[in-house]
C-alpha cells in the first residue's frame, strides 16, 4: 500500500496544542455570545408618537421648523434632537423637497 492511501485511512487527530487552541477558541465563541446577550439596556421604551409628514421648503432648515413647533418655555436644541433621531438623521441638515417626519399638533 502507498504511504498517499495510508495517509487518507488514518483519522486525523489533534495534538494537545491543537486541542487547547480549538477549546479556547470555543470558549471565546460561547464568552462572547452570553456576553453579549446579557448586555442590559437602560431606560424604558419610548411612548409612540403621533407623526405629521412634513416637506422641506426652500431654504428652509431643521432649525427653523424646530423653532415653530417648539414651545415657548421649551429648548429648540432639544426639538431638533428630537428631529434628527425621529428622522434617523446623520445631522441636522435638511434639502428642499425632503419630506421628514414631524410630531402632530
Amino acid at each position: 500500500m502507498s504511504a498517499a492511501a495510508m495517509r487518507s485511512q488514518v483519522p486525523l487527530t489533534l495534538t494537545v496544542r491543537g486541542r487547547r487552541v480549538r477549546t479556547a477558541v470555543v470558549a471565546a465563541i460561547v464568552a462572547g455570545v452570553v456576553l453579549r446577550g446579557a448586555t442590559a439596556v437602560a431606560g424604558t421604551p419610548a411612548e409612540p408618537v403621533v407623526v405629521d409628514t412634513y416637506t422641506v421648503s426652500s431654504g428652509e432648515t431643521l432649525w427653523a421648523i424646530a423653532r415653530h413647533r417648539t414651545a415657548p418655555h421649551d429648548d429648540v436644541r432639544d426639538t431638533v434632537s428630537r428631529l434628527v433621531a425621529l428622522n434617523g438623521l446623520a445631522g441636522a441638515g435638511v434639502r428642499a423637497g425632503q419630506q421628514i417626519l414631524v410630531p402632530a399638533g
